[in-house]
């Protein structure tokens, strides 16, 4: 099986899906399904977001990767934090996935929330990168980036120039947190180049299709609103119907945007909802050339 550095060294556009392991270990079936339909759009990778299981409850992220990479034959991409984490347990999270024969893995430091503590040996995504490369030479890591600047950094400046630590991490690629206003992006890209980053990158994109993430997804994402994604939301957010397509519409006009301005990758974050990925995959394939 290829790897994500060998994806991106083939392709002239990566297309990458992000799906999230169920809360209850009795969704697990469904999700298989999802991602069995998933797999028919050919995505040439998909990221897994941090799920612990076990004694946790719900499903885990490695259940996940391994169930992507062994039943279906498709690259995971297997998201690790530093948050709620310390080398012990990190070590032991590397060891699962590698007998899951799972080598690609996304070093974030995640998001501050009360059920996860500060972790004691990794205060940046970047110190866990250095530790991954120390340990687990055999392990290949992506990085996250932000086209408007983490919420955390003084500047958009200062935020490009902490990318470069990622990079001499060792980090292969890098993909963005969701925005909805691709002219961001491509000034990001601009300035991240010029600072001597030279990571392929994958831009997010989340098709809004339900009310519900209007209000959750798109708050919690800091994300810029231009005014037609406004004047989306406002004509259609009381038409459930409507406001799914015209979502579905305004997601493909991003990604065919960002494919035809020369994006390495595009990152669809489909929320496990593998008819708004089919839908939007329907809207881009020519481009992808499939």
């Amino acid at each position: 099986m290829s790897t994500i550095a060998r994806l991106f060294a083939e392709k002239p556009c990566v297309f990458s899906i992000e799906c999230f392991p169920p809360k209850q270990t009795t969704r697990f079936a469904a999700m298989q399904q999802t991602l069995r339909s998933m797999k028919q759009l050919s995505p040439d990778f998909i990221s897994v977001t941090y799920g612990a299981g076990g004694s946790a409850g719900g499903v885990s992220s490695v259940q996940v990767a391994e169930f992507l990479q062994n039943e279906l034959g498709i690259l995971p991409l297997a998201h690790t934090l530093c948050m709620g984490s310390d080398r012990q347990k990190m070590t032991a999270q590397l060891e699962d996935l590698r007998k899951a024969g799972v080598r690609n893995v996304l070093a974030l430091r995640g998001d501050r929330t009360p059920l996860r503590p500060e972790s004691p040996d990794f205060h940046h995504a970047s110190d866990l990168m250095d530790f991954i490369r120390q340990t687990a030479p055999d392990m290949e890591f992506s990085g996250a980036c932000y086209p408007e600047g983490h919420p955390e950094a003084d500047t958009l400046t200062a935020d490009v120039a902490n990318l470069l630590h990622k990079q001499q991490a060792g980090a292969v690629h890098l993909v963005t947190q969701l925005f909805f206003d691709n002219g961001k992006f491509y000034r990001f890209l601009n300035m991240a180049r010029k600072a001597g980053i030279t990571l392929p990158v994958s831009a997010g994109v989340m098709p809004i299709v339900r009310r519900s993430q209007i209000e959750r997804t798109v708050a919690l994402s800091s994300a810029s609103l231009p005014s037609a994604f406004t004047r989306m939301i406002s004509r259609w957010q009381d038409d459930p119907d409507s406001l799914r397509q015209a979502g579905i519409e305004y997601a493909v006009s991003q990604l065919r945007d960002l494919i035809e301005g020369g994006a390495d990758g595009i990152h669809l974050y489909a929320m496990n909802d593998a008819g708004v990925a089919e839908q939007v995959y329907e809207g881009i394939r020519d481009l992808l050339g499939r």
